[in-house]
């Protein structure tokens, strides 16, 4: 295997998702590699439907954190990047969220390839949080809300897990 597949899987196998930062800034250019990385997701038909709005002052990491009843993260984190779905440029109804969730892998991978560390908190399909989150940042009526990453340097490295449960691969049947 060569050097540089085994940096792609290792980066796969060992990405976790990191609740404690620590108070080291992250460089502006590292937050627009990461972003970047979003935008090369695939997407149906290739229709882009996601947004990125990058919170990275401490006041606003802060007040997303508030918004959102499981963001105990961002209470260290110093940057967080809210995930949007455009619904009219989705590829058909319910599309977005595929396609945001693909972005926000790419995000997550290229992350931790950079030597930051991240954590994914959902905001769909709580419809209260989102309607909150809508309502409070002004987004317009076809950009929902869809997700949260936490971006910094973790306070703690997690060890990789052992993920080796057979029983969830099936070959040409159930």
């Amino acid at each position: 295997m060569s050097e540089v597949i085994k940096n792609t899987i290792d980066t796969i196998y060992d990405r976790r998702s990191i609740r404690k930062y620590t108070d080291k800034p992250v460089n502006p250019d590292l937050v627009q590699e990461v972003l970047r990385a979003g935008l090369y997701a695939p997407s149906g038909m290739n229709k882009q439907p996601w947004h990125f709005v990058v919170f990275d002052t401490k006041e606003g990491v802060q007040k997303i954190k508030e918004m959102h009843p499981y963001a105990s993260s961002l209470a260290t984190a110093p940057v967080c990047i809210m995930v949007c779905g455009d619904t009219a440029l989705e590829m058909a109804p319910g599309f977005y969220q595929v396609d945001c969730s693909a972005a926000i892998e790419n995000m997550l991978l290229a992350a931790n390839a950079l030597g930051l560390d991240t954590c994914w908190m959902g905001i769909y399909p709580w419809e209260e949080v989102m309607e909150n989150f809508s309502k409070t940042f002004s987004l317009p009526e076809n950009v929902k809300p869809f997700a949260l990453i936490a971006l910094g340097y973790g306070a703690v490295k997690l060890e990789r897990p052992k993920r080796n449960d057979e029983s969830k691969i099936h070959y040409n049947k159930w």
